[in-house]
C-alpha cells in the first residue's frame, strides 16, 4: 500500500493538470529505506509528449547526486496519462528501473488542466509484472505510517 499525506497527493494532481496535455512526470523522493514519500520533485518531460514522458538525462543524474548526498531514494516515479487511463503502458513498464519504488499514474483525461477529479492509481512494478496496489492518502504522515 501507498501512504501519501494529502500535500503531496494534490502537488502531483497540480502537475499532472498542469502540463496536461503534455504527460507529466517527476519522482518523490523520502529517506533511505523507510518507504516515506515526503518531497515531490517535478522533472521536465523531455519527450514534450502527450503520449510519452523520458527524465532528462542530466536533470537525473543532478537528482541522483542530490538523493545520494541527502541519504533519500526515489520512493514514487509517477507521471500523467492524458487521453488514456492510469495504466502502466507497456513502455512504462519496459522503463520501470526502481523496483522498490511506488508507480503512480495520474489521468487527466477526463477534465484536462480543468477543475475535476482525476483517475490517480499506484503500482508497483518488478521484472515486468504489474500489481496494482492500494493508495492512502492521509492529513500527514506520522511516524507509524512509514
Amino acid at each position: 500500500m501507498l501512504t501519501i499525506d494529502q500535500a503531496t497527493y494534490d502537488a502531483i494532481v497540480a502537475h499532472a493538470k498542469r502540463d496536461h496535455p503534455v504527460e507529466a512526470c517527476g519522482i518523490v523522493a523520502g529517506p533511505e529505506g523507510s518507504d516515506r514519500a515526503e518531497r515531490v520533485i517535478e522533472m521536465v518531460n523531455a519527450a514534450g509528449s502527450p503520449t510519452f514522458y523520458e527524465f532528462d538525462s542530466t536533470e537525473l543524474l543532478e537528482l541522483y547526486k542530490e538523493l545520494w548526498d541527502r541519504d533519500e531514494e526515489p520512493v514514487v516515479v509517477y507521471h500523467s496519462h492524458t487521453a488514456t487511463e492510469a495504466y502502466p503502458s507497456v513502455t512504462d513498464i519496459n522503463l520501470a528501473s526502481e523496483p522498490g519504488a511506488h508507480y503512480v499514474l495520474v489521468s487527466t483525461r477526463e477534465h484536462g488542466n480543468n477543475e475535476g477529479p482525476v483517475e490517480f492509481r499506484s503500482y508497483r512494478i518488478i521484472d515486468g509484472a504489474v500489481t496494482e496496489e492500494e493508495v492512502s492518502v492521509v492529513p500527514s504522515l506520522t511516524r507509524s505510517e512509514s
